[in-house]
């Protein structure tokens, strides 16, 4: 059942990213051209997701497990620091010289745009990046007696 469950989902989001025009990197970036000819249409998809977003959270936030009977993992701290800046400025800076967005790349190229075949390669290699970075971050380092 968490399969179909799962599918289902990721089809309805994929359908809406499609249908909201997410998946056409030239109207996400006409979006963000807020000096040039800009275009607001993708103001009103993102205004919709906060709507729906509030409600599935304040709905959420009284229940213990989820939907199919899992555990409900929500968010804990509201606290910014130094690396969630970081991560929404590479994530903006990215969105913006690419039109892509992770999940509009994803079925982007699913649909064969060879562009987000491109941007999929990029975003996985940071990821790559950042786990290596990580994970060398953590390591104990020796000190000279």
């Amino acid at each position: 059942m968490n399969a179909i469950a799962a599918f289902a989902s990721g089809l309805v989001f994929g359908l809406g990213l499609i249908l909201a025009g997410m998946t056409d990197p030239g109207k996400v970036i006409g979006f963000l051209d807020l000096a040039g000819n800009w275009d607001p249409s993708l103001a009103f998809v993102m205004g919709g997701a906060i709507a729906v977003g509030l409600v599935a959270f304040t709905f959420a936030k009284r229940r213990t497990v989820n939907l199919l009977g899992g555990a409900m993992h929500l968010p804990k701290t509201s606290h910014i620091d130094r690396r969630l800046v970081l991560g929404s400025l590479a994530f903006g800076i990215g969105w913006g010289l690419a039109g892509f967005c992770p999940g509009p790349a994803l079925v982007s190229l699913g649909a064969g745009q060879e562009q987000a075949g491109v941007f999929t390669v990029a975003m996985l290699a940071g990821i790559l990046i950042y786990v290596v970075a990580e994970r060398l971050s953590r390591r104990p380092t020796k000190h000279a007696a």
